[in-house]
């Protein structure tokens, strides 16, 4: 063991290292994130303003912010230069389980969390507003994250499934520049005056709003299932990628941990890790060796 550093604190529910610097972010049961140097072993920061656990917590790899999700339903976006709290994003409407930066954080300013309330989401958090709600889940999602290098989102739920998500139609909609959120293709009706429908172009259109409550109820088109891998016989707690071979490892409350193996066209189950003893609550792929840790 390196080294060890104990605070009298509420219980640990997420951790994250800095990408650079020799940190990490500790989020706590009593709705603390605490800035940790690991070197010396000390608090050098606490942020305080989620109200009640905080489960989720990563850094952004290029710029000084850090994005956290609790059990208050927030996603709060703090720059640890300004020591500050930049803004909340608002939509989830139960528990947050993990909050991720898009890992190409120079060309994608986005932001996946996933949550309780059977969805995940995809944020600009440059716009501060969301982009894609993620439908398809029928229990909570206890994970979610990016693909390393593809247009791919794996997430977990205790629905006893793991699903892939292609974002490509996303990406290329942001990229194309189009400043729609609702995943409708801008085109929104209004009723008239007069009782007739009018077609109306852009998300300026006063029956916008109403698209993007189509989307929040619906969902949207810019992401698409891909897999949905079925194989565990209880709760999925975790799924990961590997970060560069075509394969994704999860973990469950069957006690078994997972190798499923995916190709253009399809996902199956390549093996079944058993000796834990009881749920395993988390699983990841060493970066470089043949090796699970779960």
């Amino acid at each position: 063991m390196l080294t060890k550093f104990e605070s009298k604190s509420a219980r640990v529910k997420g951790l994250a290292f800095h990408p650079v610097r020799p940190w990490i972010a500790a989020t706590l049961h009593n709705g603390v994130i605490q800035l940790w140097d690991y070197r010396v072993g000390t608090v050098i920061d606490r942020f305080e303003e989620h109200d009640g656990p905080v489960r989720g917590v990563d850094f952004h790899l290029i710029q000084p912010l850090l994005v956290s999700g609790g059990d208050d339903y927030k996603i709060k976006v703090w720059d640890y230069k300004l020591r500050r709290c930049l803004f909340t994003l608002l939509g989830h409407l139960d528990y947050i389980r993990t909050v991720q930066f898009h890992p190409n954080a120079s060309q994608f300013s986005w932001i996946l969390s996933a949550s309780d309330d059977q969805t995940l989401r995809l944020w600009d958090f440059e716009k501060r507003s969301c982009l894609s709600v993620l439908t398809g889940h029928n229990h909570y999602v206890m994970s979610a994250s990016f693909h390393p290098s593809d247009d791919l989102i794996v997430s977990a739920s205790l629905d006893q499934t793991v699903r892939v998500w292609d974002t490509t139609g996303l990406r290329k909609k942001q990229q194309g520049g189009g400043d729609d959120v609702s995943g409708l293709s801008g085109i929104s009706f209004s009723i008239g005056p007069d009782g007739n429908r009018s077609n109306e172009q852009g998300p300026g259109a006063p029956g916008a709003a109403g698209m993007n409550m189509h989307a929040e109820l619906f969902g949207t088109n810019d992401v698409v299932v891909k897999y949905v891998l079925e194989g565990h016989d209880r709760g999925v707690n975790w799924a990961a990628f590997h970060p560069t071979l075509p394969l994704i490892t999860s973990a469950a409350d069957d006690r078994q941990v997972k190798l499923w193996r995916m190709s253009e066209t399809k996902a199956w189950e390549v093996d079944t890790l058993r000796g834990h003893a009881n749920n395993v609550s988390c699983c990841l792929f060493h970066p470089k060796q043949d090796l699970i840790v779960s």
